[in-house]
């Protein structure tokens, strides 16, 4: 009598060979895929989309059920609208917005990429308790210190000014956080040890070394500190009420004050008020993507 031989069952590998040995990146996506995303980015763009329509039209077009979505002729007669109310202030608010945001990223990027150094790779005493305090005062809400901060600011003379905007975000812990992190993962101690034995000073080596290295990390940061700051609203409708010049956020909210709403300058300015982020994620777009991956893999 012949055995008969139990049927062969597919193996993952003769099922997809073609996926075997291949890494994440480099496997093509099916269309299930293409289609969770598109529909992800249609609800994800749909308001910011629908806030340029009502920005376009007239006061009609915010009750129209479904909501209207082809854009109107009357873009440009709502912006003037704006700029020319003479008690919100819209210009000023954004240059004052454009000074205070470029000016703490700058300041962020710097100090937190220098502490971030020294947590990293340089020995000092009482580095690993420092750190641990850095990283506790994430926990702390920053609305709990806001009557302490305006009472400094006070006593500095600062309030009503933009320097009471800028200060308190010249140096955030999680940006010392985040670069100590992304610099223990990408700058080996090899390479730091090599320059110091060639005679590079510790300012030569954060210079020369360890900022090329972590530019993907900066784009992160600058970006993540550029919207946060320029979305702040709390701590500067507190630190400017009753100034002429508010940022940004100040003044769409002055928009939205009132007994009656224009509702079609309202969006009209929170428009033009994000078009400054849309331009810095266009920009910072692929080293933003790049930073996020590099600091998610452990070299």
């Amino acid at each position: 009598m012949t055995a008969v031989a139990p049927p062969r069952t597919a193996t993952p590998a003769r099922r997809k060979p073609r996926l075997m040995a291949r890494a994440p990146q480099d496997t093509p996506a099916g269309f299930w895929t293409y289609l969770f995303l598109a529909v992800t980015l249609l609800f994800a763009a749909f308001p910011l989309y629908w806030m340029f329509v009502i920005a376009t039209s007239n006061d009609e077009a915010l009750a129209k059920l479904p909501p209207a979505i082809i854009p109107g002729d009357r873009f440009m007669t709502n912006v003037d609208e704006v700029f020319s109310l003479q008690d919100v202030y819209f210009a000023a608010s954004l240059v004052n917005s454009v000074i205070v945001s470029t000016v703490v990223t700058a300041s962020v990027l710097f100090f937190c990429s220098l502490a971030g150094f020294a947590f990293a790779k340089l020995r000092f005493k009482g580095s690993s308790a420092l750190m641990l305090f850095v990283v506790l005062t994430l926990t702390v809400p920053n609305q709990l210190g806001i009557v302490a901060l305006y009472i400094v600011m006070g006593k500095l003379g600062w309030n009503g000014t933009l320097l009471a905007v800028i200060a308190p975000g010249l140096v955030t812990a999680f940006g010392v956080f985040y670069m100590r992190q992304f610099i223990v993962n990408t700058v080996p101690d090899e390479l730091v040890e090599s320059a110091r034995m060639d005679g590079a000073t510790t300012m030569r080596v954060y210079a020369n070394i360890v900022l090329p290295a972590i530019r993907p990390a900066l784009a992160v940061l600058g970006l993540l500190t550029f919207v946060a700051t320029w979305n702040d609203f709390q701590w500067p409708l507190i630190t400017l009420s009753g100034t002429d010049f508010p940022t940004s956020m100040v003044a769409v909210s002055d928009l939205a004050s009132g007994n009656y709403v224009i509702y079609r300058r309202v969006l009209a300015g929170a428009f033009i008020a994000t078009v400054p982020l849309l331009v810095m994620l266009f920009i910072g777009g692929r080293q933003i993507v790049r930073g996020i991956m590099e600091g998610a893999v452990k070299s």
